[in-house]
């Protein structure tokens, strides 16, 4: 399902923030990928260097979206395919010749790759003083756990985040890919801190980075893994709720709708009990009185909110919580989102263009005054080989060389 826009399918080039910054990628799945793909919204150029045998293995978890996977058309927008053996003597020197010009890697192969292909940070800083290396793996250097592979889920579940999913024996993963999201963010918010250190005096570190999956999820874990040390307790799951904070939760309402809502702090409490569920009672009782009375007792409250909730329609809930200054929304699936008039109203989708067709997608959350994010094409496999490297430099027949040794994919086609 996607909505009708007016926007030309392919933006033209922009003189964004990042506009000249030249970013390398070898990368695949979706840490990575989105950490690249936000500089590329940001002007940055990405050229994503893919196996020539298939490319990113996320190009093949479904074909639904004309043909292609969600996965990859999500993260892979405003990039340059271009094909390389790099486990090939004649592709690593071809990816030199793209690193010599190149201000930034990023990189989240398996662990150990890097440095098996002499490619690791410390060999390339090394080649290389000015350019920034950024490695994105699943538990970071020097401990037990380095040395094993990481995915989004078992990043969350060895980090305690599935435990605090979910509901009281049935955890659950968070349904975003938190680790991989929040990891390919964490890594583009260190490349832009170095390139705007370049030019203090005052900073005198070195261009590499490390991020890892299970570090960002136990940064996540923040308020959990403070509670924990300081009580002894590990809080159990609370589905729609928060084990901080009560009342605060999804309710059916009459008009088989759920609404989310609930209170932060004692003023709102009492506003919720005395001008919503007109329970003076609640609102007076010694018990209720702090949140964590209200935590203690939180039965008692959701008893109470779902009983009123159930004897009224969403629009007149939502209506009396906004009238009250109590924060509310309604529980949404997917295709509510799609069709979401606070998206729509704000125009806040746009055509991408794709070997298979435009798609349509959301823009990138940040709204930068007097710059919109290029928001370019979806790659073909190797679409941007030949031209990529008659840029830096390789003649025509150097190229064709190249892929009649087999260091280069077939001829692209889109």
């Amino acid at each position: 399902m996607s909505l009708p826009v007016d926007h030309a399918v392919t933006p033209a080039p922009s003189d964004g923030p990042l506009s000249g910054l030249t970013v390398v990628a070898l990368e695949q799945a979706v840490s990575a990928p989105m950490c690249t793909r936000t500089l590329a919204d940001l002007g940055a150029r990405v050229i994503k260097v893919e196996n020539p045998k298939g490319g990113d293995f996320a190009r093949h978890y479904d074909d639904v979206v004309n043909g292609m996977a969600a996965h990859f058309v999500w993260v892979n927008r405003g990039k340059e395919s271009v094909t390389i053996d790099l486990k090939s003597a004649r592709g690593l020197e071809v990816l030199h010749r793209l690193l010599a010009t190149a201000d930034v890697l990023v990189s989240n192969l398996a662990p150990g790759s890097t440095a098996k292909m002499g490619i690791a940070p410390a060999d390339l800083t090394e080649r290389y003083p000015e350019l920034i290396v950024v490695e994105i793996d699943g538990y970071g250097p020097g401990g037990p756990l380095s040395h094993k592979r990481a995915y989004d889920l078992l990043a969350q579940a060895e980090s305690g985040a599935c435990a605090i999913t979910g509901q009281p024996g049935a955890p659950a993963k968070p349904g975003p890919p938190m680790a991989d999201v929040c990891s390919g963010l964490y890594s583009a918010i260190s490349i832009l801190s170095l390139l705007v250190g370049r030019g203090n005096d005052r900073w005198h570190g070195g261009g590499t980075v490390a991020v890892s999956l299970f570090d960002t999820m136990a940064e996540l874990m923040g308020y959990a893994l403070n509670y924990t040390r300081h009580t002894g307790i590990d809080q159990q799951p609370r589905g729609m709720g928060s084990p901080a904070v009560a009342p605060y939760g999804a309710y059916p309402t009459a008009d088989g709708a759920t609404v989310v809502l609930g209170t932060t702090n004692d003023r709102e409490w009492q506003r919720l009990a005395r001008d919503i569920l007109h329970r003076a009672d609640l609102a007076d009782d010694a018990r209720l009185t702090t949140n964590a009375g209200r935590v203690e007792h939180r039965e008692l409250l959701d008893a109470a909110i779902e009983e009123w909730c159930a004897r009224h329609d969403l629009l007149e809930i939502q209506k009396s919580a906004d009238a009250a200054g109590i924060g509310n929304a309604k529980f949404n699936l997917p295709s509510d989102v799609i069709a979401h008039p606070h998206l729509a109203e704000r125009d806040r989708w746009r055509e991408v263009d794709t070997p298979n067709g435009p798609i349509t997608a959301v823009l990138p959350p940040p709204v930068i005054a007097g710059y919109e994010a290029v928001m370019g094409a979806i790659p073909g496999l190797g679409e941007h080989t030949d031209r990529v490297l008659g840029e830096a430099g390789f003649a025509d027949g150097e190229i064709a060389e190249l892929r009649e040794l087999g260091a280069l994919g077939p001829v692209p086609q889109r």
